[in-house]
């Protein structure tokens, strides 16, 4: 196993963000960057110091040197460029969601299993700071035995701006911010789903992908488990400021989101007794290299350039996602959110779409061999 682990990040647009994070992370070396943009290209390598450079992927993953990809495109790329990544032999990060069809989540689980790389979905919401300091009451047991979890992911999307791909598509089908927290805080696999639709979007978003509904609002069984959950999606031609949470309620005291932002979460414990808290940073867990990145960026004296990253990166989880998938490799173990618990997550809400679909059947989630 190398020293470090050689790094090529693929789509630099949310993805331009994580260069930093590697340039300075004691175990990678950035190696490559790539994106068919020769142009943007250029100007983030040139930003960033990053000189090898590709516009095809096949290329990069030819090269025997990178031992690692981290995929950062838009959502119909991420199933065939992870199989892509994983069928010549390199471990594998990508962005949410895993792939859009139960086939492929299956799929890319068993060119997994058969490559023996390491496969990880960079979901932020299990690297929150609300979600460590959740993980944390439940750990250190101030939260009791988990008696109902609730998560929410609502948006609105309708103003102009986002690429064309986005209007219509499936609420569900872009569920694992709001599905992981609660079955890694269960610490249980999906079992099956229930999933009712609730108003219609505009006849213009309905076309792409025939998905009529504004709302889809599942219940969510659980393997060998007394839980539920409840999954809630939105993304257009509903009203709510944006919204990606998690509640978690136990015995000996609760945990709610913040209602709107800046509000701060809410414990609550005894019978009535209600504290509103800020969610403490936790990067301490993390190398001091990358510490920082969890609230904002650093100044990088080699580039001369400081890197931001915005609002530290989906509640400070950047440098926590990229730290999981290097240590990962480097001790030759499952990610938290490897091939299996990906696909479970990923195809909760791909089964929940189907689901209100057909006005509410319970359908089952594929386990992953």
């Amino acid at each position: 196993m190398p020293d470090k682990i050689k790094v090529a990040v693929v789509g630099l647009g949310f993805g331009a963000e994580f260069i930093p994070i590697y340039q300075r992370h004691p175990d990678a070396e950035l190696w490559a960057i790539c994106k068919r943009d020769e142009k943007d290209l250029n100007e983030i390598g040139d930003q960033f110091g990053v000189d090898r450079r590709y516009t095809d992927l096949k290329a990069l993953l030819a090269e025997p040197e990178v031992d690692a990809i981290h995929i950062n495109t838009p959502i119909s790329a991420h199933a065939p460029m992870s199989l892509a990544a994983l069928e010549a032999g390199k471990h594998t990060a990508c962005t949410v969601p895993m792939a859009t069809t139960v086939e492929e989540c299956l799929r890319i689980a068993e060119a997994r299993r058969q490559s023996g790389k390491v496969y990880m979905m960079m979901e932020t919401a299990i690297y929150t700071r609300e979600f460590l300091y959740a993980q944390e009451l439940l750990e250190s047991g101030r939260l009791g035995k988990i008696q109902f979890l609730r998560g929410s992911h609502q948006q609105n999307m309708g103003l102009p701006g986002w690429p064309a791909y986005w209007y219509g598509f499936p609420p569900m089908h872009y569920a694992t911010h709001a599905v992981s927290p609660l079955l890694l805080l269960a610490g249980a696999r999906a079992e099956s789903v229930v999933c009712f639709g609730s108003g219609r979007i505009q006849d213009d978003y309905i076309e792409p992908y025939g998905s009529p509904f504004a709302v889809e609002s599942a219940l969510v069984s659980m393997v060998d488990s007394d839980l539920c959950c409840e999954v809630t999606r939105s993304l257009f031609n509903t009203i709510r400021q944006y919204r990606e949470s998690f509640d978690v309620y136990g015995t000996e005291s609760s945990f709610e989101w913040e209602q709107t932002i800046g509000d701060g979460p809410v414990v609550y414990s005894g019978y009535e007794d209600a504290e509103r808290v800020e969610a403490p940073d936790y990067a301490h867990l993390l190398p001091d290299e990358i510490a920082s990145f969890t609230t904002g960026g650093v100044y990088d004296d080699e580039h001369e350039h400081t890197s931001f990253i915005q609002g530290g990166g989906h509640g400070g989880s950047h440098p926590h996602m990229v730290h999981e998938f290097l240590r990962a490799i480097l001790e030759d173990r499952e990610s938290v959110s490897d091939a299996a618990p990906a696909a479970n997550w990923t195809m909760t809400g791909i089964c929940a779409h189907e689901s209100a679909m057909q006005g509410g059947r319970r359908i089952d989630i594929p386990e992953v061999s």
